[in-house]
């Protein structure tokens, strides 16, 4: 294990992508714990797929502790459509940053992942040890083969020149600041946007994607940004951490809770023509619970927090 000093409310960090769903939860749980030098930048502002440009701000900023949530996401119909861009603009990323990081004197680094770096029919629940066992999920196999590569580049760092850098592997997010949009977002915005819509427009019925049988797992974003702080200061490994609430349920189940959320009561139809995508994913989190960490949000909670965002957002589009 490397020792490394601990993160304290006054260290300068740097979130990676801090306008996405994860980095903007990490920018809000290092405020509520008391962080004030937190550097952040829009992509307007620094494009993390230009190497030289990472290189000139990490030498001119210097954070010492970064959280690197930045990456491209998307869902089934996101990641089949644009492959080459899922592949090359999160390695481009990562690379990037990993590389400026050590070069610059940072001394501990997260590296995020997804629980879509397993093997399709991987044995249930997931364990980080599972990891190159099998084949992937076609249907995102370019997003998960970068985010594999990351978490090899940190422990290859880790290595070669002791460089404190760790990998985390949420499982399903949900939570304020998602992405609503209607092809390119995941399944809990996706199916609360259409619900919402049905709605409105006091639909009988509302179609979803696949056939409902699939179980998958969902974390509150929140949670997983308290969960990250947590390792930051806590863990220092080169094995990566799976990071979940430990349990799941069928996408059919999701569907009528967060149709209940939102409010609409006609029927929903299962396009079972369309991809289910990995039959079960279903994160092993003995690993963080063993270290003192719980997942402290449950679905019905998040949801409403979540569809509440939602629509706030509605309104000031209006």
């Amino acid at each position: 294990m490397i020792r490394t000093p601990p993160m304290t409310p006054e260290s300068r960090v740097y979130v990676a992508g801090h306008r996405g769903l994860v980095g903007g939860a990490i920018v809000r749980a290092l405020q509520m714990q008391g962080f004030a030098d937190i550097l952040v930048r829009a992509g307007t502002e620094l494009d993390l797929r230009e190497q030289q440009a990472v290189r000139d701000f990490f030498a001119r900023e210097k954070p010492e502790y970064v959280f690197l949530a930045a990456a491209k996401v998307g869902g089934i119909h996101a990641n089949a459509a644009y492959p080459a861009e899922f592949i090359h603009d999160n390695l481009c990323i990562q690379n990037n940053i990993i590389e400026a990081a050590y070069r610059n004197g940072c001394k501990k680094l997260l590296f995020l992942g997804s629980s879509c770096i397993y093997p399709k029919l991987c044995p249930q629940p997931i364990k980080e040890e599972y990891l190159l066992t099998g084949t992937l999920e076609p249907t995102n196999e370019g997003y998960a083969l970068a985010k594999i590569a990351g978490i090899r580049m940190c422990q290859a760092y880790r290595r070669q020149y002791g460089f404190d850098a760790r990998a985390a592997m949420p499982t399903n997010l949900y939570g304020p600041g998602d992405n609503f949009h209607p092809e390119n977002s995941h399944v809990i915005p996706a199916l609360m946007r259409r619900f919402h819509t049905a709605k409105t427009a006091h639909a009988p019925e509302a179609a979803i994607w696949g056939s409902g049988t699939p179980r998958r797992e969902f974390l509150y974003v929140d949670d997983l940004a308290e969960a990250l702080v947590f390792l930051m200061r806590n863990y220092s490994d080169a094995q990566h951490v799976n990071v979940g609430c430990g349990r799941d349920m069928t996408i059919r189940e999701l569907a009528e809770l967060t149709a209940k959320t939102v409010g609409f009561s006609g029927n929903i139809v299962y396009d079972a023509g369309k991809p289910d995508g990995t039959p079960q994913k279903l994160l092993d989190v003995s690993k963080l619970t063993h270290m003192g960490w719980k997942a402290g949000t449950n679905l019905p909670e998040g949801l409403a927090a979540t569809y509440a965002w939602y629509l706030d957002q509605e309104h000031l589009r209006q």
